[in-house]
């Protein structure tokens, strides 16, 4: 019978992961030679690019006279809340500090070089390879990208009205090599050589030699600028947990909040961006509220109540059964199911490769064919999930049958680090199993068999045992503030597992032990995910490169394989989209074949419900669901919600 323990801790020493850590990320941002590029002769053939913003292949979207995105409506009215909710608990708000858990989106008070949003979606929502000026007017760079020189808008101001200069983004370039994650760090040390003050407004960063020029530009332009004086004069740290939040020169502030009961971000009506084209028809609420629930169930029932008004919905049990309430028999809430071009999060039970014996690639394939998507999929999510194959599923860059062309060209040009199946196999795909008991019994025969072929053998007790006697024993990590429908999808697969002989505990632990003993790798499995990925980019390496595997929390697995790192390595080295999909095919192909995870399924599209007092662009863009970033609140709707005692 399956063993569920239940642990909790009030340890607030927990490590915080922060985008910082994934090093340029693996959606790239960069930019060569186009019609919206300014030039001037370098030395011999060398040019020098002047641009307003930075995109790797091609030419930028956006003119540099654009007026503000696409997507946007750039007379959408300002005013009014949007609130929403989370589960758990957070004590302090220095969102990029690894010694505590911040309050969620405690991060948006910050901007970079370039624009993003607040919020976290892309920006712009349109394309995944462009990024734009927004503490910085124009990017400066040789063809060679050997250095990026940055010319900072001197009207940029930090919340409080004190000037943003070159000083501080010096400032917090050491403050994150000084303070920061340690993997961000050392990454950072081996790509950027350091940086020149120009002036008050100008920086240059200057780049190591004889490395990937892929995403540092990227990189130091999406770094966080802080202010200067105000650690100085606090003496807060970037390492620390505190109640203070750390001086950025955002769109929002911080207004109020309670620990572990709500944050309230406000509008900043002195935002010293606000006529800038990056941001017009966009960050149109005065505030956005975050409420804190201490489980699913309640956190459901408040919004039923109207005690926060939009949801994105995760659970496909409530999305099935949930909205039977008056609120939406009586039109007040509006469900939407959005479609979102870009490759759904890799979830599925992830395997500690550093524990033995999840460092053996027939184990991790027999364990996986105890997960039976089919039933799960029907029985628990109301058939409204996908099986899912690859890492970048549904992409361009998704490996598919045998490797041909340019992919098998790739994979040849790294000799003998690729296993002879690589060529004459096809791309792993999840297996099938039988819809109508838990367990298929044609995959139980197999995985019985590669067990045996590990060393793991059916004793008389039915337990699976090595050659002295040992049982296999798993104990799965569960998050304890996980869905009802998450915790039933890990407790019905252990129940597989421990039908194929295996001893399995599936141990609840609560939010901040989870996430302490998640980032020290402490755990044999989890039910959580790994990065997708559309470009190349550094970010790989952290992703799933060797370097950083035992302290990089995007690396769950702790994968460390040369193969792996010399296809990363290869794809920084592209030089067209072509060969970018070529290298990015292998390493899709290769992190399937090593079973590295046991795939579970997906929703293809996002959903929300929301009380109907919020619109949106009525074509919405292709990466971003947007709703803090481009919707906006209908004063009239609201009113009638608020007069039929709909919402408070």
């Amino acid at each position: 019978m399956t063993k569920i323990r239940n642990r909790s801790t009030q340890t607030t020493t927990i490590k915080r992961r922060t985008a910082l850590q994934l090093l340029g990320g693996s959606a790239v941002a960069a930019m060569t030679p186009g019609i919206n590029g300014v030039f001037a002769a370098g030395e011999g053939s060398e040019k020098i690019i002047k641009a307003h913003g930075y995109s790797y292949f091609g030419d930028l979207k956006y003119p540099p006279d654009f007026k503000h995105f696409d997507y946007v409506n750039p007379d959408a009215p300002i005013g009014g809340e949007i609130s929403v909710s989370t589960r758990g608990t957070f004590d302090g708000m220095n969102r990029f500090n690894w010694q505590g858990k911040a309050g969620r989106y405690s991060g948006l008070i910050a901007e970079s070089m370039f624009g993003d949003s607040p919020f976290g979606s892309a920006s712009p929502a349109d394309s995944i390879t462009e990024a734009y000026g927004l503490l910085a007017e124009a990017v400066e760079y040789p063809s060679t990208k050997e250095w990026c020189i940055f010319y900072m808008r001197p009207e940029a101001r930090f919340a409080d009205g004190t000037p943003l200069t070159a000083h501080d983004a010096a400032f917090t370039h050491d403050l994150f090599l000084e303070q920061g994650i340690r993997s961000y760090a050392r990454a950072v040390k081996q790509r950027i050589e350091g940086y020149e003050i120009i002036d008050d407004h100008t920086i240059k960063f200057n780049f190591v030699d004889g490395i990937s020029r892929r995403s540092l530009i990227s990189q130091v332009g999406g770094t966080p600028v802080f202010s200067k004086a105000w650690y100085e004069e606090t003496g807060e740290r970037l390492d620390k947990q505190s109640l203070l939040t750390p001086m950025g020169s955002g769109p929002y502030v911080v207004d109020d909040f309670e620990l572990n009961r709500y944050i309230l971000y406000r509008r900043n009506p002195d935002y010293w961006g606000w006529k800038l084209p990056i941001n017009v028809g966009r960050h149109n609420f005065e505030t956005v509220r975050v409420e804190y629930f201490a489980d699913d169930a309640a956190e459901f029932e408040a919004f039923k109540a109207g005690v926060y008004n939009f949801r994105a919905e995760g659970s496909t049990k409530k999305w099935a059964t949930g909205y039977d309430f008056p609120a939406v028999d009586k039109g007040y809430v509006k469900r939407e199911s959005i479609p979102v071009m870009t490759p759904p999060s890799p979830t599925g039970f992830i395997f500690n490769m550093q524990r033995a014996p999840f460092d053996n690639i027939k184990v991790r394939e027999a364990l996986g064919l105890a997960f039976n998507f089919e039933w799960t999929s029907e029985s628990l999510q109301y058939g409204l999930t996908e099986q899912r194959h690859s890492f970048a599923e549904n992409s361009e860059v998704a490996a598919d049958g045998l490797p041909t062309g340019a992919e098998k060209a790739f994979l040849e040009s790294l000799g003998d680090l690729v296993p002879a199946e690589i060529f004459s196999e096809e791309a792993v795909r999840a297996h099938n199993s039988n819809a109508s008991r838990t367990v298929d019994r044609r995959n139980k025969r197999t995985a019985l068999k590669l067990f045996e072929e590990a060393g793991w053998s059916v004793s008389g007790d039915g337990k699976l045992r090595d050659s002295d006697g040992n049982p296999l024993n798993v104990t799965i990590m569960l998050n304890a503030s996980s869905s009802d429908t998450a915790e039933a999808i890990v407790t019905t697969y252990a129940g597989s597992l421990e039908s194929f002989g295996v001893g399995v505990t599936v141990e609840k632990a609560d939010s901040a032990q989870w996430i302490q003993r998640y980032y020290d790798k402490d755990f044999d499995m989890i039910f959580f995910r790994n990065q997708t990925f559309l470009e190349a980019g550094t970010g790989l390496k952290q992703s799933y490169g060797s370097e950083t595997a035992v302290v990089s929390s995007y690396n769950p697995q702790s994968l460390q394989s040369p193969l792996v790192d010399a296809i990363i390595d290869a794809s920084l080295e592209t030089k067209s989209r072509e060969e970018e999909i070529a290298a990015l095919k292998a390493l899709d192909r290769v992190l399937r074949h090593m079973r590295i995870q046991v795939p579970t399924g997906y929703v293809s599209d996002t959903w929300v419900a929301y009380y109907d007092m919020f619109e949106h662009p009525e074509v919405l863009p292709p990466l971003a669901v947007g709703q803090f970033d481009f919707w906006w609140f209908n004063e009239e709707k609201y009113q009638k919600l608020k007069a039929a005692g709909a919402v408070r």
